[in-house]
């Protein structure tokens, strides 16, 4: 069980580590965030298994997750039709 929580733990770190380095693109930054949602459902999954309380929650937050994505998604299309490429310092609010 150990391993397991050392498991989820150094990937969620793997990808925060992941979003403070790749800075240059939406894509890869948008990436490592659904990386770091699917191991906070993972872990919850785990810990459901458990527990048959945090069912619902582990439900609501692959929800989120998968809203996340979607706005994600769409905001990197719309700013690469916009701006040609997905680089992070194009994106201006001012602009908009």
């Amino acid at each position: 069980m150990m391993q397991t929580y050392f498991t989820t733990i150094s990937a969620f770190l793997l990808s925060l580590i992941g979003i403070s380095t790749n800075r240059a693109h939406l894509m890869s930054m948008l990436l490592c965030m659904e990386s770091m949602t699917l191991i906070l459902f993972l872990s919850m999954a785990a810990s459901s298994i458990n527990n048959t309380n945090t069912t619902s929650i582990t439900i609501i937050m692959i929800a989120m997750g998968a809203c996340e994505a979607s706005a994600g998604l769409t905001l990197m299309t719309i700013t690469t039709q916009k701006n040609t490429n997905d680089y992070v310092k194009n994106l201006n609010l001012l602009k908009c």
